[in-house]
This record gives C-alpha cells, structure tokens and sequence, in this order.
C-alpha cells in the first residue's frame, strides 16, 4: 500500500482549537488522548511536528502482518526478517527501519523523517546516524551492499524502499 507523508503547518490558534473541539466533542476513541497531548507539545514549544497515522475504524487494515518484497519477508508479528527461508537477525531499531520503509515502499523520506518514525522518545537526531543503520541493514540483507536493491538512495533527499520488487 502506497502512502504519502505530508507536513502541513498549523499556527497556534489551529492548535488550539482542535485541541478545545478534542476536548468538548471527540468520541472516546483510541488515539484521542495523544493526539491532545501532541496538540499540547506543539503549543508549548516542546515539539515541533505531529505525525499522524489512520487505522482501524473503516480504514482497511490487512490481516497479514507479513510484507513481501522479492525474496525478502518481513512479519511485524514475530519481528522477524528472513531471505531465502534464512532469518537475518537485526537490532531492534535495524527492524523497525526496514518495516517503515517496506511499509511505505515508493516513498521517499527524509533521515529525519525516518528518525521521527522509528524514534519515540528523544534521542541525538545527526545524519549519520541514520545513513549508519541503513549501513548495517544493507549488509545484513543486500545481495550487495555496494549496489542496493531493497534500500535506495534518493540523493540530496533521503532514502526509500523499491517499489519495483
């Protein structure tokens, strides 16, 4: 499923509002107190973005928590990755990149954006970290790491999963 990530920016009045109508009017759902709570960081200072994801509800939600990309499977379940029927063990973090990025095959993301994705707390946000774990998660699962089919290079962006597998 292919999904675009958008930031669009709200002034503090927006915020403020929504975070009056989440309050007064919201149906007790899953989701409505951190959303209340992301309103509220943005208002103070403390965070600078809100990212946003739909699920449940009338929402499709596969059953299957499996993706396939060539010889590649990724199950979120189990958190395992194998190739070839042979699992590749990966960091808890190597993980959670690569299931990002699968999930999202096609699109192109910024470090940061991929940063505030996986990341849920604070945590030193440099570039190099990140072209670091797409590193080791290019050894431990490209045929050859020099030449990348499942993680590309989006120069001058970012980084996206090939869509074409």
């Amino acid at each position: 499923m292919k999904k675009n990530v958008l930031l669009i920016g709200v002034d503090s009045s927006l915020a403020k509002w929504l975070q009056e109508k989440l309050r007064a009017s919201a149906p007790d759902v899953q989701g409505r107190a951190e959303l209340s709570e992301g309103l509220e960081d943005l208002m103070r200072g403390t965070a600078n973005s809100l990212m946003l994801e739909l699920g449940g509800g009338e929402t499709p939600v596969p059953s299957d928590s499996v993706i396939r990309c060539g010889k590649l499977f990724i199950d979120m379940k189990s958190r395992r990755v194998l190739q070839e029927n042979k699992e590749i063990s990966l960091t808890p973090k190597e993980f959670d990149i690569l299931y990002f990025l699968a999930r999202n095959r096609g699109e192109v993301f910024t470090k940061e954006q991929i940063y505030r994705a996986v990341w849920e707390n604070d945590y030193l946000l440099d570039d190099s970290n990140i072209m670091a774990f797409i590193r080791k998660l290019r050894k431990k699962i490209e045929p050859n790491p020099d030449a990348p089919e499942y993680i590309l290079t989006i120069w001058g962006i970012g980084y996206k999963f090939n869509d074409t597998l």
